[in-house]
């Protein structure tokens, strides 16, 4: 059922499943309606860039940003399309800002939509999309030297358990050196992408369809794709999580974003607003950081041409402050 939120736009949270018990339900949506109003509108943004690029010319788009754990800036893992290979590859870069990158190192070819998060045991664990044969590929890294090297003491590529076609999207619930637990998508009857979770000691792999997030986004109408996913991301003592998906199947135009509350099982299409009015977006990315003293969510987004405003096509990073209203 839809329901409005106290503290939102005014349009309607979906409830697609059973809340957790205990959860206080008023609190949480003051809390998605807070966090609702940082990431729709871009306009607001303390500081955003259109179709960002590092500073030899590889595109940021859907890249994840963490902060540096030497308190110097920030990182972020993104692909980039290498018109010479032509192919996918994926980079790590440095910020001192957010918006002008630095580039440190190629970490893959033939690879795409990564992520990182930062190991609970120390260093980073770094997924992306893996070709041939589309499937996943983790790294981890013990230090931020090794990963600006390029130096993994150990790699994982998960046999395809789902999909005989591909399985993709890497997102990190948990990460160590000695698990992790996996957020993807898999090309369920190598039709339509659907939700999924995997887990694995860096050696066995298991997994499993994760119907209850589709229905979350299906109740919105989505036919199509439901595919990358960030999070889940703690605001206010509560559990987001990020999604994009396709309305109408094969029509990227019809791409849109979606707030998660893991904790109640409710979604909300985002009413996404840019300076040009583009519409569409995927591939979300999100973090806290502190920028200057100060805390502040990061956001990365990928505007797809079909409906993007020509100055906005490609990536969008943009941030704001956290007030403490």
């Amino acid at each position: 059922m839809g329901v409005p939120i106290a503290g939102g736009r005014g349009d309607c949270w979906v409830w697609a499943g059973a809340s957790r018990a205990g959860v206080d339900i008023r609190r949480a949506g003051l809390s998605a309606g807070k966090l609702t109003g940082y990431i729709e509108d871009v306009t607001a943004a303390d500081g955003y860039a259109y179709d960002p690029k590092d500073n030899v010319g590889h595109g940021i788009s859907g890249g994840k940003i963490l902060e540096s754990p030497n308190g110097n800036g920030f990182l972020a893992v993104y692909g980039y399309w290498d018109e010479l290979t032509q192919e996918f590859r994926v980079h790590v870069g440095t910020s001192a800002d957010l918006l002008h990158w630095t580039w440190r190192v190629e970490l893959a070819r033939q690879a795409s939509q990564p992520t990182i998060r930062a190991a609970s045991d120390g260093g980073f664990v770094v997924g992306w999309e893996q070709e041939p044969d589309n499937h996943m590929k983790f790294a981890y890294f013990p230090t931020l030297t090794d990963l600006l090297s390029n130096q993994p003491t150990k790699t994982f590529e998960p046999p395809r358990q789902l999909s005989t076609c591909a399985e993709g999207t890497p997102s990190l619930y948990s990460a160590s050196s000695t698990a992790l637990d996996v957020g993807f998508h898999f090309f369920r009857g190598c039709e339509v992408d659907r939700q999924a979770r995997g887990t694995t000691d860096w050696t066995s792999w298991t997994s499993s369809a994760q119907p209850h997030l589709d229905v979350a986004m299906e109740a919105h109408g989505v036919r199509g794709g439901i595919g990358d996913r960030d999070g889940p991301f703690s605001f206010r003592g509560h559990d987001f999580m990020l999604f994009e998906g396709m309305a109408e199947p094969d029509h990227w135009e019809t791409f849109r974003v979606f707030l998660y509350d893991s904790e109640i099982g409710s979604s909300l299409r985002l009413d996404m607003r840019t300076h040009a009015g583009s519409l569409n977006f995927t591939n979300p990315t999100i973090s806290q950081v502190a920028l200057g003293g100060r805390a502040a969510i990061v956001v990365s987004m990928f505007i797809p041409m079909e409906t993007g405003a020509d100055p906005e096509i490609g990536g969008v990073i943009y941030y704001r402050f956290i007030s403490d209203e």
